[in-house]
């Protein structure tokens, strides 16, 4: 073995697999390029980019990890996105969420989502 060097088996490997997935068209609006990463928050990405908002909640871009999708003024395009998992917690990004994505109880506790 190479220092580095990455051994896979033959065949795709699967992104995402069982988890949920979204298709919608997105439409750059704005007079800028907008790129938007792997593992960004789609329902908050830049203002700029028109689509269905409210339906994108708890989503990301279904790409492979580290990679992005740029959007060029006045272009619109369709793209995938697949539902967080784990704690389905948010924070950051443009801090319309900060904090559970889902109502209720977060892992059995008793609603208190510090």
């Amino acid at each position: 073995m190479i220092p580095g060097e990455i051994l896979v088996g033959a065949g795709d490997i699967p992104l995402n697999e069982g988890l949920d997935t979204l298709s919608l068209r997105v439409e750059n609006t704005g007079d800028r390029p907008v790129q938007v990463g792997s593992h960004y928050h789609f329902y908050e990405v830049n203002p700029a980019l028109r689509f269905a908002r409210d339906k994108t909640r708890g989503f990301r871009l279904n790409i492979a990890a580290g990679t992005a999708v740029r959007f060029e003024p006045g272009q619109d395009r369709d793209v995938e996105l697949v539902a967080f998992g784990g704690a389905r917690r948010v924070y950051g990004f443009r801090g319309a969420v900060m904090g559970p994505l889902d109502p209720g109880p977060v892992n059995g506790g008793d609603g208190d989502h510090d």
